[in-house]
């Protein structure tokens, strides 16, 4: 081996310096990273059950379109509807069968996903919307619940309801602070001016069960109507076609649907009034909205 130069390693010595060789240090962040995370720290400072509803899940439908499943409606083949369960969770929109006629649905907690179930159904802020329940306890929880009773005659209105749900039954009832704001029915006449209310639903369908029991909360819905006309569309094939181009995230098909929408039972008054009959049947605890209008009528005479 050849000899070291001994003026080359001097000169290699110099260039270098006495000191061992030093990695760069990291450079810090940019001010404006700093500022985000700063934002994330308060984030988490926040009470859970605001950041539960400020932390939206923004869903994206991706490049195949709106998704279709079909099932029997006897509900032997509930296994196709784990994707449906996989999309609700995830902030999806869209439409699933009920023991009346179709529904949009979309996940309750999900402030994001109810603007956009407006926006493909194309309502305004003011119409109200109701849920589909899985049990009596959702019921309790986003409601003052029904009427149990007193021991000064007034009847136990829960009893009765027990025998009708799951059932084609629409029941309006006064929300409490679990529900969400953008969802709570403000009347615009005088006699729902300041009342805070919501519609609840249990549906006698297999299909529609299978989907609520599979979910941690209820379902916001609205019915399927036709975009210019105040008629139901009972066809989900009809449904997909005229609502996948608003953006409507998927379709599970039931079959089609009978004519007959909901009775819709008004809970808040002194008796549960009819104020739309449909395929639920007329029973001895409810009044029809006219009769109780008949009856508000004579006694304002007797007390005048």
């Amino acid at each position: 081996m050849a000899a070291a130069d001994p003026a080359a390693a001097a000169s290699f010595r110099r260039a270098v310096g006495p000191y061992p060789l030093r990695l760069p240090l990291p450079r810090a962040p940019p001010p404006g990273r700093l500022r985000v995370s700063s934002t994330v720290v308060a984030l988490h400072k926040r009470n859970p059950k605001r950041l539960k509803y400020a932390a939206e899940r923004q869903f994206k439908r991706g490049d195949a379109g709106m998704l279709r499943v079909k099932v029997e409606p006897s509900g032997e083949d509930f296994w196709k509807l784990d994707p449906v369960i996989d999309l609700i969770n995830r902030g999806a929109v869209g439409v699933i069968p009920t023991d009346t006629v179709y529904s949009i649905v979309c996940d309750l907690s999900n402030n994001e996903s109810i603007e956009r179930l407006r926006r493909v159904k194309g309502i305004g802020d003011s119409k109200p919307l109701s849920i589909l329940c899985r049990s009596l306890r959702d019921i309790d929880t986003y409601t003052t619940g029904f009427p149990r009773g007193t021991n000064q005659g007034q009847p136990n209105i829960f009893r009765a309801v027990k025998r009708v749900i799951p059932g084609p039954y629409t029941f309006i009832l006064p929300a409490t602070k679990q529900f969400p704001k953008q969802c709570i029915r403000h009347g615009s006449s005088t006699r729902y001016a300041k009342r805070r209310q919501v519609g609840v639903r249990i549906p006698d369908d297999p299909i529609c069960q299978a989907i609520l029991q599979n979910l941690d909360e209820p379902l916001i819905c609205t019915s399927v109507k036709y975009l210019s006309e105040d008629e139901w569309i009972l066809d989900p094939v009809i449904i997909a076609d005229l609502y996948e181009p608003l953006g409507l995230d998927f379709i599970v098909d039931g079959g089609p649907r009978i004519a007959d929408p909901s009775t819709v039972v008004d809970m808040t008054g002194t008796d549960p009034t009819i104020i739309r009959q449909g395929k639920g049947p007329k029973l001895d605890w409810m009044v029809a909205e006219d009769e109780e209008e008949e009856a508000q009528s004579k006694f304002a005479f007797k007390a005048a």
